[in-house]
């Protein structure tokens, strides 16, 4: 995927989900991998002529697990004049050895958001973006299906009002095909997950089924988009719907 596409995908779900506001300061979160690497390409380059003029920031929670080099991050947010915090935590030492967590991934992403939520509000945000594509919501609306009987997936723009912090998604557009397809055109300096539960989750067993699916029903993928975006989904906005893909 060429930077182009990419901008046109980002700027197509900001405007169909109203997600940026002028003046608004964003926290992009990242994690080093490459989904979180696309978002910042992405935001940086659109933050230049965007309608909405608005500031931007990078945050790393770091789970304390070693093993991860952040230099060529913060080197790619350096060139993007892009701040850059590297926000430290013994999360990795809580989950795996004091508490010796056997399913931690739940608890993991609760006290992650919870040091970016606080990171961001302290660089004086009012935004933060996740960095969540196309496929991750649909495995999120399966496992929903599956582990919880209902019909459900994560909404394009979320407000939370503990924190007085919005929530973006501005990826939810572009497949995770095209992110490794950017990922590998533009070399992005992807950090290898440190966290042992990588590949062992049950998102990692949905991913598997997802594109078995797509394999036995081609457009499976495609379709069941369409039914999440258009399927009117409690706490989702109302898009403009002349912007949706």
């Amino acid at each position: 995927m060429k930077l182009q596409r990419l901008l046109s995908l980002t700027r197509q779900a900001l405007d169909a989900y109203h997600m940026i506001d002028a003046g608004d300061h964003i926290a992009l979160g990242i994690s080093g991998g490459k989904d979180s690497l696309t978002l910042l390409y992405a935001l940086a380059n659109l933050k230049h002529f965007y309608p909405n003029h608005f500031e931007l920031s990078a945050i790393t929670v770091d789970l304390g697990l070693g093993n991860m080099d952040l230099e060529p991050v913060k080197a790619l947010c350096q060139h993007f004049s892009v701040p850059y915090e590297i926000i430290p935590t013994d999360i990795g030492k809580i989950l795996f050895e004091a508490r010796q967590e056997s399913n931690p991934c739940s608890l993991c992403a609760n006290m992650r958001k919870g040091a970016l939520n606080r990171a961001a509000k302290e660089m004086g945000c009012n935004k933060i973006a996740y960095a969540h594509h196309r496929d991750d919501l649909i495995e999120t609306m399966m496992l929903s299906l599956l582990y919880e009987g209902r019909f459900y997936a994560f909404s394009p723009c979320t407000y939370l009002d503990r924190m007085e912090l919005t929530v973006i998604r501005p990826l939810i557009f572009v497949t995770e095909a095209e992110v490794i397809g950017f990922r590998n055109k533009y070399q992005l300096p992807v950090c290898k997950n440190p966290c042992p539960m990588d590949g062992h989750t049950k998102r990692e067993y949905v991913k598997t089924l997802t594109k078995r699916l797509e394999f036995e029903n081609p457009g499976a993928k495609n379709r069941m988009f369409r039914a999440i975006i258009d399927g009117r989904i409690e706490g989702w906005p109302e898009p403009d719907r002349s912007k949706l893909p």
